[in-house]
């Protein structure tokens, strides 16, 4: 099976691309990235020659459409996880123009490519579209009650607007056209290879080189954490047994507080670096200004994919938080090769600009 994965290079497409090849030998991925700020394609040098002989990098844009026909055309391909989108709020909020070009004109063109190929297959019943989707679609929970697939769209966010819509077009595309689409809505995402802007890879990095722990607010916003590999393996039960034209929320069932992830953190890492008393990481912490339009809680209910794709979570919150805590201490290399000055420069902006306000 030929799969077409966009945004590979990517956080969650990385982990995607690395899992699959590794658990489904008869996957063949060709990963289309435009490598922005996020992307990396040296996250696949270590490939297995049997993994890398089934993988193929393609540098571009799904806003390209020659480009997408001419992959379908020469790798005949049979279906599409879509990850390829901006998303980070803080960037949405200072820049939020190149989220509207990405993830909703992005998208449309990839779904449009998509539907002229799959009218002209030989095949048209094999092929899926799988729109990779975010919670933060839904807006904000109070302290009670969770998200379904019924719960109604109020984004908070350029960001998470940008991706309300793109979900929109990826369900009318199956209405009215039949283009057999599934739409994943999943939880913040945390493991190896996440770009250090990031709440858990930041706070980790920060405590390692002793900085400042920026925390939005009183850090009492609370988020439903999901294991990256767990999230893959929802990924792959959807693509392979959802039913077309469907949603599935994908939850970790690990809510915690942002000032909780710190402290968890402080604490994994102060083990790990031999500090205590004085020297406690949790000295570090240091509350800023909250951000624009601060959604308060998410929290999935993963009732649905539970029930009807035998899918659960499998990894116990703090012992995937602690494996995470190791593979950066233990990938400095390539941590430092991602942290560029641009990188550095958003990180100053962004934060001194909040502190100062």
């Amino acid at each position: 099976m030929n799969i077409l994965v966009t945004g590979g290079a990517g956080f969650i497409g990385t982990n995607f691309i690395r899992h699959a090849l590794a658990i489904r030998p008869d996957w063949r991925i060709v990963n289309l990235d435009a490598l922005t700020y996020a992307g990396n394609p040296a996250n696949f040098e270590d490939l297995a020659p049997d993994q890398a002989e089934r993988y193929r990098f393609i540098h571009g844009d799904i806003g390209d459409a020659s480009l997408i026909e001419r992959i379908f055309s020469e790798e005949d391909i049979q279906g599409i996880i879509h990850f390829a989108a901006e998303s980070h709020v803080d960037r949405s909020i200072l820049g939020p123009e190149k989220f509207l070009k990405t993830n909703i004109i992005g998208t449309f063109r990839l779904l449009h490519a998509s539907l002229n190929f799959w009218k002209t297959m030989g095949r048209p019943e094999e092929f899926r579209f799988l729109h990779i989707s975010t919670d933060e679609v839904y807006g904000s929970l109070g302290s009670e009650g969770y998200f379904t697939e019924n719960t109604p769209y109020d984004p908070s966010s350029p960001y998470s607007a940008s991706k309300a819509a793109s979900d929109h077009f990826v369900n009318a595309y199956f209405r009215t056209y039949d283009l057999p689409t599934l739409i994943t809505n999943c939880s913040n995402n945390y493991g190896p290879f996440q770009f250090p802007e990031k709440l858990i890879p930041l706070m980790i990095l920060n405590i390692l080189e002793k900085k400042s722990l920026p925390v939005y607010g009183d850090g009492k916003n609370v988020r439903d954490w999901l294991y990256v590999i767990d999230h893959c393996d929802a990924l792959i039960r959807v693509f392979e047994q959802g039913k077309p034209g469907e949603t599935y929320n994908i939850g970790g069932g690990a809510e915690r507080q942002n000032i909780e992830i710190v402290y968890l953190l402080c604490d994994l890492m102060d083990k790990r670096l031999g500090r205590s008393g004085s020297k406690s990481s949790r000295n570090l912490i240091h509350f800023v200004t909250d951000r624009p339009g601060h959604d308060f809680r998410y929290a999935i209910d993963s009732a649905k994919i539970k029930q009807e794709l035998e899918w659960s979570p499998h990894h116990r919150f703090e012992d995937a938080l602690g494996n995470t805590v190791d593979w950066y201490l233990n990938h400095m290399d390539w941590v430092n090769s991602v942290r560029s000055g641009a990188y550095r420069k958003w990180i100053e902006i962004n934060y001194q600009e909040r502190e100062n306000s």
